[in-house]
């Protein structure tokens, strides 16, 4: 649990397995004005060019997963992380303690009832410390796969892959206090993330 005494919102970690929707939902919240934090995006931003860690990569992965600009190939990367479970720890052990500490800075500057922290990783990296209450967008494993294949143009086996990769929908589901369903209508999730921007809102103010 974060520490009541920092001066900081309610903050919810917003997770979900790949494909499952964590985007849509991440934007309803923030068209109702809710700060959100995005883990997949400070991701970039600690190997950028000039960062050190984007040094720490290119010395731990070579040449190969580098672009001819001094950028980090990501579809080459993510090839190499997918496919082999000790490359992925050796960039978590780079990228997580970078991305921990954006995200506590962030956190900082905000001056709002509540905050959502986007964390695909959460089952998997323990960081539920972070957070305040854990919301989970759910999806089954068969319509995850349908909507990775299309959107990342892969075939089943890639996509069965990454799916693996990952925590299972049980583990996911275990560490949640919410959850919304993302396998009805756009209207539905609108009504879903309504109904928690009203509850999180009353748990902030209450919290005051």
């Amino acid at each position: 649990m974060t520490d009541p005494s920092a001066h900081q919102p309610l903050v919810i970690a917003l997770t979900g397995g790949i494909a499952a929707g964590k985007t849509q939902v991440s934007d309803r919240f923030a068209a109702r004005g809710v700060p959100v934090i995005d883990t997949d995006q400070l991701a970039r931003e600690v190997i950028a060019p000039g960062t050190e860690g984007l040094a720490a990569v290119r010395s731990t992965f070579g040449e190969a997963i580098m672009n001819a600009d001094g950028t980090v190939n990501r579809q080459a990367l993510s090839e190499r992380i997918f496919a082999d479970a000790d490359a992925r720890r050796k960039l978590e052990a780079i990228t997580h303690p970078r991305i921990r500490a954006r995200v506590s800075a962030a956190l900082r500057e905000l001056e709002a009832p509540y905050a959502l922290v986007v964390i695909p990783l959460l089952a998997e990296t323990g960081w539920q410390d972070l957070a305040d209450r854990v919301l989970v967008v759910d999806a089954p494993a068969s319509l995850q796969r349908a909507r990775l294949m299309q959107r990342e143009q892969i075939d089943a086996d890639q996509a069965a892959r990454r799916l693996a990769s990952q925590a299972s929908r049980e583990q996911r589901l275990a560490i949640a206090d919410e959850v919304i369903d993302n396998t009805a209508t756009p209207e539905a999730l609108d009504d879903a993330v309504s109904a928690l921007d009203r509850q999180y809102r009353a748990i902030a103010d209450k919290n005051r």
